[in-house]
């Protein structure tokens, strides 16, 4: 059952306090303000002090404001459907499909034990020289990309997986899980397009957190992609 408040103790940039009893760290809540529905996140319970960091920011949030907590963890949708979806960084459907609502993971679970771990050993070309040869991936590898104002690195991303293939002689079906963050709304249409008229949207989930929104939600965005990924490398 959601317990609800409408008495915000403080408002301290994106962090609100309330005073709440029976919650659990990292637990989702929804603060309605007069601008609308923003989530916020339990970050610090100090006795029935509890502070949450709201995606959305503290701007616009009084203190009689209403905070409905939901009584789990940061959850998204896992299914076969994902693929040749885009979402925010949140998770939540950019394009004109359906809002997933079935297999609900909590993002974020335990690691998996290191020793029980399978050695990633097989290669994932890219067709670019000098990663293939000096700085090669393989199934399963995480790929950060860090650049700077004016640096190709969305055209390298998207060759990168436009790409990506297990060999010539390899029909193996493999997926790629993008997440970009921070990214201004010209550069996300152009990974958009970029994949949809490379024809690899079929193996590809995007996740896309553009500049303008909530700073907070590039936490998460990492998180609901690992968590993706994991699905799709283990139960799928």
């Amino acid at each position: 059952m959601n317990k609800v408040y409408n008495r915000i103790e403080s408002i301290t940039g994106n962090v609100i306090t309330v005073r709440a009893k029976g919650i659990r760290n990292n637990e989702l809540a929804t603060v309605s303000t007069r601008f609308g529905k923003s989530l916020a996140e339990v970050n610090k319970i100090d006795g029935d002090l509890v502070s949450l960091q709201v995606f959305a920011g503290g701007k616009g949030v009084s203190t009689g404001d209403e905070v409905r907590f939901l009584g789990h963890e940061m959850q998204v949708s896992f299914s076969e459907d994902l693929f040749g979806r885009v979402f925010n960084g949140s998770g939540e459907p950019m394009d004109k499909g359906p809002a997933l609502t079935e297999n609900m993971k909590p993002i974020g679970g335990p690691s998996v034990n290191p020793t029980k771990r399978i050695l990633a050993n097989r290669m994932m070309r890219t067709n670019i020289p000098m990663i293939d040869m000096f700085n090669t991936l393989v199934v399963s590898q995480k790929l950060p990309i860090f650049s700077g104002n004016g640096l190709p690195h969305d055209r390298l991303a998207a060759q990168i997986v436009k790409q990506a293939s297990l060999g010539d002689n390899s029909d193996e079906k493999f997926a790629i899980v993008f997440a970009a963050m921070g990214v201004k709304y010209d550069v996300a249409e152009f990974f958009r397009k970029t994949f949809e008229e490379s024809g690899v949207s079929d193996h590809v989930v995007m996740y896309l957190n553009l500049a303008n929104d909530p700073v907070v939600e590039r936490l998460i965005t990492p998180k609901v992609a690992l968590t993706a990924a994991e699905y799709l490398a283990f139960e799928q």
